[in-house]
């Protein structure tokens, strides 16, 4: 039944479970030092992940996907910690509002690794997104409402890495099995993260583990839906689905948490957005990747 939806409206609903499980991630986050809370959202969704691997038996990948995976998920780790840790220290809509920037930063990355070519257009856009991080982070401080300069380079810097991780995916898009993709995503964080998370542990309670389940299956379900929308659709054509999420993060996090965004926030999303679509615009799709790899 859901594979039968339109490719936009399965890439909003998986940009919904995804926004879910991060309001999951946040209030589990307050409790936990952050590479326990990595640890855990990846070592529930390994359980997840690779159980449908064997059960879809997608066939062993080559020497070559495990090496390019494996490198994606070392990148992974790093966008997942540093979201995390943003999560924890900004507010919801904040935080997802400078994952727009990670188009910008796959742009830029495209240009620098991949050749692609440089137009007028695209300057102007990476030029009124990045004004639009400014405006963000500034005006928060104008308005007698500072962010937290920790949370804020977290965020920043999940959006370079995960940007960086597209980028590379490009390269085996068309050739790894989604779900072999997915797996690998989950394997290399949960295996990294064991030991720093076990200096840190904190014991999680009964309920909290039922949490970690839930994000766990939710995160998997997530990219699984984003990676068939984008199997059936030009990323081009499903790149205004992104931009749910924070109608989704401001409704969230006003429910849950009680926040609301301030004008700097809106006005700096209006720009990041509006200079991200000006320099998609320019972008050829045509190796675009088939899912959306995010934490």
């Amino acid at each position: 039944m859901i594979a039968r939806l339109p490719p936009m409206a399965l890439a909003i609903l998986a940009i919904g479970v995804l926004s879910a499980m991060d309001v999951l991630i946040k209030i589990v986050g307050a409790r936990y030092p952050t590479v326990q809370l990595v640890f855990l959202r990846f070592a529930f969704g390994l359980v997840v992940a690779g159980s449908l691997w064997l059960w879809m038996q997608p066939g062993r990948p080559s020497r070559e996907a495990v090496k390019a995976n494996l490198l994606r998920g070392v990148i992974g780790l790093v966008t997942a910690t540093s979201f995390f840790y943003a999560l924890q220290t900004l507010p919801l809509a904040e935080t997802i509002a400078f994952s727009f920037l990670s188009p910008l930063f796959l742009t830029a990355f495209g240009i620098l690794l991949l050749k692609e070519k440089l137009v007028p257009r695209l300057l102007v856009g990476l030029a009124i997104g990045f004004g639009g991080m400014v405006v963000m982070v500034l005006g928060q401080g104008a308005g007698g409402r500072s962010l937290p300069l920790p949370g804020v380079l977290a965020a920043i810097g999940s959006a370079v890495t995960y940007a960086l991780s597209l980028t590379l995916l490009r390269q085996r898009a068309q050739q790894d099995a989604l779900i072999t993709i997915v797996a690998f995503q989950h394997v290399v964080p949960a295996v990294l993260m064991a030991a720093p998370a076990a200096a840190f542990w904190v014991p999680p309670p009964g309920w909290d583990i039922a949490i970690y389940a839930c994000i766990a299956v939710m995160g998997v379900a997530g990219h699984l839906l984003m990676g068939m929308a984008f199997k059936r659709a030009e990323a081009s054509k499903l790149a205004v689905a992104e931009y749910s999420a924070l109608i989704y993060a401001a409704v969230l996090g006003f429910v849950v948490f009680g926040e609301i965004p301030g004008l700097a926030t809106l006005a700096g999303t209006l720009l990041i957005v509006a200079g991200t679509a000006l320099a998609m615009r320019e972008q050829k799709t045509a190796g675009a990747p088939p899912i959306d790899p995010g934490p």
